[in-house]
C-alpha cells in the first residue's frame, strides 16, 4: 500500500468484510486495488439495474435501494446507512439474482466501492466470502419481504404509523424531516394517499404536520397501537 487512500480503504474493507483477513496477500492487495473512495451527490444514481457495480460500503450518507417498473412507479425496499453495505449491486457474486434493483444516493454520500470483478473472483475460490455474500443477501430479502407483506397484506393507516415510527427510532426524535412526497417514494405510495391519510392523522390528533417543519408525532402510544406494536 504505498498511498493513505489505499490504507484507508483497506482499513475499511478490514472492518466491513469479516472474511477480509483470512484472505492471502495477494487477494487482500487485489481487493484494495480494484476498491476506490467514491462520493455521490444527492440525486446520483449509484448502481442501475443488472450491471455489475460491486460491494458498496456506506461511508457516509445514505442509498436507496429500490425496484423501478415498466411504467416508472418505484418501490423502496430499504434505505442503508453509514456502516451498512450494499450486495445487490455486485450481481456478478450472486448469479441466482434474477431481478434488478436500482440504487440512489438520497443525500450526499461517500462509499467506497468494491469492484464487482475482484468480488466475483474471490467468492469462487474462497468458501467464507461467498457464504458472506450469501449471508448479506439472505438479510436483505428478510427486509424485502417485510417491504412486500406491508403493500400486500397491510392497510395504509398501519403502514404509515410502521413508517413513522421506525423514522422515529431512527432520529431519536419526535418529528419525521421528510416531506410527503418523500414518505410517499419510500412507502411505494403516491403523494396523495400519503397526504389523505396524514391529514386524518392530523384530525386524530395524532401528528401536527406543517410545511418545512416535518412531521411532528403528538401521541406515540395511539401510533404504536394503530400499528399493531
Amino acid at each position: 500500500m504505498n498511498t493513505d487512500s489505499e490504507k484507508e480503504i483497506y482499513e475499511v474493507l478490514r472492518e466491513a468484510l469479516p472474511f477480509f483477513d483470512g484472505l492471502s496477500d495477494s487477494d487482500r492487495a487485489m481487493l484494495v486495488r480494484t476498491s476506490q473512495r467514491v462520493c455521490f451527490d444527492a440525486g446520483t444514481t449509484v448502481h442501475d439495474g443488472g450491471e455489475c457495480t460491486g460491494i458498496i460500503l456506506v461511508k457516509r450518507g445514505m442509498i436507496r435501494i429500490y425496484m423501478l417498473s415498466e411504467d416508472g412507479k418505484e418501490v423502496t425496499l430499504f434505505r442503508l446507512y453509514s456502516g451498512d453495505l450494499c450486495i445487490f449491486s455486485a450481481s456478478c457474486a450472486l448469479s441466482s439474482l434474477t431481478f434488478d434493483l436500482s440504487v440512489d444516493s438520497e443525500w450526499d454520500s461517500e462509499c467506497i466501492v468494491v469492484g464487482g470483478c475482484a468480488v466475483e473472483r474471490i467468492t469462487e475460490k474462497v468458501p467464507e466470502a461467498k457464504i458472506f455474500v450469501l449471508e448479506e443477501a439472505l438479510a436483505a430479502f428478510s427486509d424485502i419481504m417485510w417491504v412486500m407483506q406491508q403493500i400486500l397484506f397491510m392497510s395504509m393507516d398501519k403502514r404509515l404509523a410502521i413508517f413513522l415510527l421506525e423514522e422515529l427510532s431512527k432520529s431519536k426524535s419526535d418529528t419525521v424531516l421528510l416531506t410527503h412526497e418523500q414518505i410517499a417514494k419510500y412507502m411505494g405510495s403516491a403523494r396523495e394517499v400519503v397526504s389523505r391519510m396524514l391529514k386524518y392523522f392530523a384530525s386524530e390528533g395524532l401528528v401536527q404536520s406543517k410545511r418545512n417543519e416535518g412531521i411532528k408525532i403528538l401521541d406515540k402510544a395511539r401510533m404504536r397501537k394503530i400499528a399493531g406494536m
